[in-house]
Parts: structure tokens; C-alpha cells; sequence
């Protein structure tokens, strides 16, 4: 006699185990009893459905046929053309001889299927296993439609060959499988430009897999941090880039030098950015060396940089440690062009802003002993001043020389520019 208690119980754990719901999991159980019963006592060509009840242990099943007119039927033509197409692709050339698990494998592929393929209406090659014309389906039931499918009661079966048995076991695993991918799958998707923390399990040359508990998270060689090392064991945070579907479950990608993943940082330190009285407006980043973040303050009350500093540079500090001692310079940010760009050269101090608006260029002078923090080394300070603004800048000293150029796409020529 079934143990109900116990079957409940294990429905429970497995649903709380794979992350998936108990419907899905009864769901589940139905099609592998449809798979077995249609095994042992129906024909290859039906399709048989199944309703599990979990409070009694008993099962009900019933055969489908899908209700079709002429027009929905092939041609001896269209039949002639398709089988001659499958041999022609060799088709022909099947093996008659399988294994049980061969059988059994391909039994719970076809109910899959059927399952997948429930209420499409499509022309088909007439079936009386699986169709009914019209006019025989208006004498049972009153009203029927074409594409509806009407239902006939099986006699239930309790006793299942081996065959049978493993059929229903290879529906239940590949149905648990998919139905566990589908859940992953939706858990991280909606985690999607959030951080995630995750222990580094395996290095394979230089791409990195962290344990996400459900799931492996690929963190590739391109959203890394030049210079970071990662060891095997170590828990660290990345932002979730993506997450793409596939037939092995969800492609989990995730970074640590996008820009995103320094906002987010601050979001998780600064209070104000978390609630929106803080606002990061934008951010350049060169991961692994520095940062410049615009913020600005929806309240008059709020200064948005000391928010983001902390007391004591607190809260800068923790983000700086996360970052494995990334510079970050946080400046206000401004609608005036030129103190906004003034503003973005920090630590360097400006003695002239000139716009032209029209081309998003502006030309700034700077006092002789300025001009190497204005530029910075290797051009990194006014290139990233460009990214940030979004204006094309030149350096000029007090005699009007260009000395270094940097557009908005990070590249910078010039004379001034040091050394890496």
C-alpha cells in the first residue's frame, strides 16, 4: 500500500531541494505514469494523458484525439513527398535493434513531445489513434470545435513491465531537470545588473567559476581585473552581466571590471544612493587602476559626495578595499558644462573652461604646474574626464599650446602625456 505521508513528504523535499513547486513536480508524475501505461498497454501512436492524485495515490488516465476536417488532413501526395525527402536523408537507414534504455529514452523524448506539442493545430497525416473528423466528433459532443481535443477513458493499470518503468523514470528525470533549469534560470535573470557573491571553485587558464549555490557563474578573462588574482576557495563579488538560456541550463556571466559593478558597491554602502536622494549619474572606469563617479542630490539638505566619502572615508574606503585599491574620485555632478568638467579633472585645478556646445568640445587651460595631474599619467586623468562629461577635451597651457587631447572614446594624443 502506498505510504501517502511518506509520497507527500518526498514531493515536499524534492521541491524544496530542486527550487521548483509541488505542482510542477505532480505534473511531472503524470506524464511518466501517461509514458508507462501507453508503454505497457496502448499503442505507439496514442497519446495518453494522466491526472496523479496525491491525497489517494490513485491515478486516472485517458486517451487524446484531436478533432480535424479535410483541409487539416495530408494528401497521399504530400505523404509520398515526405517520405521520399527521409529517405533521401537517410532516413531509411534506422536501426531495428535498441536497447531498453534506448527504447526507454526514446519513449520519454516522444511524450515530451506530445506534452510540448498540446493544443497546437497544424495538418497532420490522419491518425485514428490520435484524430477524429469532425462529424464523428459533433455526435459525442455538442458544439466541437476544429484543433479541440475530446477525451476517452482508459481502464487503470497498476502493474508496469520494465520497459515501462524506465520510461517513466526517464520522463521524470528529464522533466525535473528542465523544470529545475527553468527555475535557475528565472532566480538569476531577475538578478540581472545586481551584485552577487559567489566562492571561486574551479580555474581553468584564465576563465574562473564561482559556486552561485544553484548555479555556476563564469566570470571570462574580459570582465576581469587586470592584475586580480582569484583562489580557489575564496568568496568575492561580480556583478550578474547576463544570463542566456541553453539546453544544459542557464550561461551565468559575470563581471568585475563593467562600471556597473562600482555603483552597485555604492549603492550597498551609501544609504542615500540606496533610497534615490543620491544619484550616480555617471561613471568611468578603468577597472583595476581608476574611477571617476558623478553624483548629485535630489535634496538641498544632502551633500552627495560627503554621502558617498563617508565619515572618515568610511564608506569610499570599503568600496575602495572591495576593488583591491582602485582609485575612485567622486566629484558633484553639475548642469553647468564648465564646472562640471573643471569638477571631472580633479585633482588638478583649472583656470579656464571654453565650450562649444555644438561640437561637445571644450578647451581647458591650466596653470604650468598643473598640467601633469590635469593629464595625468599615461593621459589616464583626461581620459577619463572625457568619458565622464561626454566632451571631447583639450589641455592647454597658460600659452595656449595644446598639450593633450582626449576623446570621448577614451583616446588621448598630445605632447604633455607621461609614461605609463
Amino acid at each position: 500500500m502506498l505510504d501517502l505521508k511518506n509520497l507527500n513528504a518526498a514531493l515536499d523535499q524534492l521541491a524544496q531541494d530542486k527550487g521548483i513547486s509541488k505542482e510542477k513536480i505532480i505534473e511531472t508524475i503524470e506524464m511518466a505514469l501517461a509514458a508507462a501505461y501507453k508503454k505497457d498497454y496502448g499503442k505507439k501512436t496514442q497519446i495518453v494523458r494522466s491526472k496523479f492524485d496525491a491525497s489517494t495515490g490513485g491515478a486516472a488516465f485517458w486517451q487524446v484525439k484531436t478533432v480535424v476536417d479535410e483541409s487539416m488532413i495530408k494528401s497521399e501526395e504530400e505523404i509520398a513527398a515526405e517520405e521520399a525527402a527521409r529517405e533521401a536523408a537517410g532516413g531509411a537507414y534506422v536501426s531495428e535493434y535498441k536497447s531498453e534504455r534506448e527504447e526507454a529514452r526514446e519513449a520519454a523524448r516522444e511524450e515530451m513531445g506530445e506534452s510540448l506539442a498540446e493544443g497546437e493545430v497544424k495538418k497532420v497525416r490522419f491518425n485514428p489513434d490520435r484524430h477524429i473528423m469532425i462529424d464523428e466528433a459533433k455526435a459525442l459532443k455538442k458544439g466541437v470545435k476544429l484543433g479541440e481535443e475530446l477525451t476517452f477513458p482508459l481502464e487503470t493499470k497498476e502493474d508496469y513491465g520494465r520497459i515501462a518503468a524506465q520510461t517513466a523514470k526517464q520522463v521524470i528525470l528529464q522533466r525535473i531537470r528542465e523544470a529545475e533549469r527553468d527555475s535557475i534560470y528565472d532566480e538569476f535573470s531577475g538578478k540581472e545588473g545586481e551584485i552577487v557573491s559567489g566562492i571561486v571553485q574551479r580555474v581553468e587558464g584564465r576563465l574562473v567559476f564561482l559556486d552561485l549555490v544553484r548555479a555556476i557563474g563564469l566570470l571570462p578573462p574580459d570582465e576581469q581585473v587586470r592584475g586580480e588574482r582569484y583562489r580557489i576557495g575564496e568568496r568575492i563579488k561580480t556583478l550578474l552581466l547576463t544570463v542566456d538560456k541553453s539546453q544544459r541550463g542557464p550561461n551565468i556571466y559575470l563581471s568585475r571590471s563593467h562600471p556597473k559593478f562600482v555603483a552597485k558597491l555604492f549603492e550597498m554602502e551609501v544609504p542615500e544612493i540606496a533610497s534615490g536622494v543620491v544619484e550616480i549619474k555617471n561613471i568611468a572606469r578603468e577597472a583595476g587602476s581608476r574611477t571617476k563617479i558623478a553624483v548629485s542630490s535630489h535634496e538641498d539638505n544632502i551633500d552627495p559626495v560627503g554621502s558617498c566619502v563617508g565619515q572618515k572615508g568610511v564608506r569610499v574606503s570599503t568600496v575602495i578595499s572591495e576593488l583591491g585599491g582602485e582609485k575612485i574620485d567622486i566629484i558633484q555632478f553639475n548642469d553647468n558644462a564648465e564646472k562640471y568638467i573643471s569638477s571631472s579633472l580633479s585633482p588638478a585645478k583649472i583656470l579656464e573652461v571654453d565650450i562649444d556646445e555644438e561640437r561637445k568640445h571644450a578647451k581647458v587651460t591650466v596653470a604650468e604646474d598643473q598640467l601633469s595631474l590635469a593629464i595625468g599619467k599615461g593621459g589616464q586623468n583626461v581620459r577619463l574626464a572625457a568619458k565622464l562629461t561626454g566632451y571631447k577635451i583639450d589641455i592647454r597651457s597658460r600659452g595656449g599650446e595644446v598639450v593633450a587631447e582626449a576623446t570621448t572614446e577614451g583616446d588621448v594624443s598630445g605632447d604633455g602625456i607621461a609614461a605609463e
